[in-house]
């Protein structure tokens, strides 16, 4: 018997693993205008050289708007493409991309079923809100959706995370909750804090992982 807490919570992220490979969604962006994703990368990396950050951090934080966003990338594109390309189809090519991952689901309902609560803890942007939430059947599954664009901050910030566990209140502590998400970072600061913390690579991966953190930490 494992002297571990039993976990009480479960908290995923939301693209890449409910959903299919985030890749898959800039390769549509690709297909569709031309530019790679190693270009986007370094318009990207342009901005950030001249604002001291990413500007895709900063619009996860809900600190500026998605066409200033867009605006600011294709500022950062001109020197890569040798042209401001136009980006205004960016959301809608990306979303439509992105298709539920139903194994997955079927796990969090079950886990659900089980008495665990579920939360989603995702970096996402204000503007596509009503686009990624209606994308999966959310509110039948989860109780609780902390939007990194609502709340000013984004994972890694530890802080985010532990408002999520807070939020899910009954007095819950990292080390009762399990977490899952594509990102090593993510999941790394996870772990720092304490949580059960499982990287998404694969559907058999990831659910056998999620099925032995359960049953190793004593849930029933």
């Amino acid at each position: 018997m494992s002297g571990n807490p039993a976990i009480r919570a479960v908290i995923s992220d939301f693209g890449g693993v409910l959903t299919n490979r985030l890749i898959e969604a800039f390769a549509a962006f690709q297909d569709e205008t031309g530019i790679s994703t190693e270009e986007l990368g370094h318009g990207m990396q342009k901005v950030a050289e001249r604002d001291g950050e990413y500007p895709l951090f900063r619009l996860e934080r809900g600190e500026i708007s998605e066409p200033d966003f867009l605006e600011d990338l294709s500022w950062g594109l001109e020197a890569e493409l040798g042209h401001r390309p136009t980006l205004h189809r960016f959301r809608e090519i990306y979303f439509e991309a992105l298709h539920p991952n139903e194994p997955m689901l079927d796990l969090m309902r079950e886990l659900r079923d089980r008495g665990l609560r579920m939360a989603i803890l995702t970096n996402n942007v204000r503007e596509w809100e009503e686009l990624w939430r209606s994308k999966l059947p959310l509110d039948e599954i989860f109780e609780l959706v902390v939007d990194s664009a609502w709340v000013g901050m984004r994972k890694p910030d530890h802080k985010i995370y532990l408002l999520t566990i807070d939020r899910l209140g009954e007095g819950l502590v990292p080390g009762e909750c399990l977490f899952v998400d594509d990102n090593e970072l993510n999941v790394e600061a996870a772990r720092e804090l304490g949580m059960t913390a499982v990287q998404f690579h694969s559907n058999e991966q990831a659910i056998g992982e999620i099925r032995i953190a359960l049953d190793g930490a004593g849930s029933t």
